[in-house]
């Protein structure tokens, strides 16, 4: 009975806070995604608001709402791959669930080699996770 509770172990928690780190990461990254690609949208309704009052922009503005969305994608998917390194220099095996505490019951993370069809010496792992 005693390996069914092993995702309770306490020496599991530092990868159990990276898992989480790394799953608030990337739906930070799609949220910004999905931003992205609502910017059209966005510039309309901006353009149209200001086609209503009348309104010019003061001199030397400019729209920085397509910047600060292409630089706050790159800082999240900065913090996933950081979050990644990470993962992985505390999951002890590769291709192999490890099953950890994410308060839903078991859940498992692992790391599988993906192929990596630019260098083939290169190893490249993808974090999963099943909670």
């Amino acid at each position: 009975m005693a390996s069914n509770l092993d995702y309770l172990n306490p020496d599991l928690q530092p990868l159990v806070e990276k898992v989480e780190a790394y799953l608030a990461a990337k739906e930070d990254l799609r949220k910004l995604h999905v931003a992205e690609r609502n910017e059209a949208t966005h510039d309309a309704a901006v353009a149209q608001s200001a086609a209503e009052f009348e309104q010019r922009p003061p001199t030397g503005s400019f729209d920085q709402h397509a910047d600060e969305l292409a630089l706050q994608h790159q800082d999240a998917q900065d913090a996933v791959d950081k979050l990644s390194q990470d993962i992985l220099a505390l999951l002890s095996t590769r291709d192999e669930w490890v099953k950890v505490n994410l308060g839903y019951g078991p859940s498992r993370v692992g790391a599988w080699r993906v192929p990596n069809a630019q260098d083939s010496q290169a190893e490249h792992y993808e974090i999963r996770v099943v909670m």
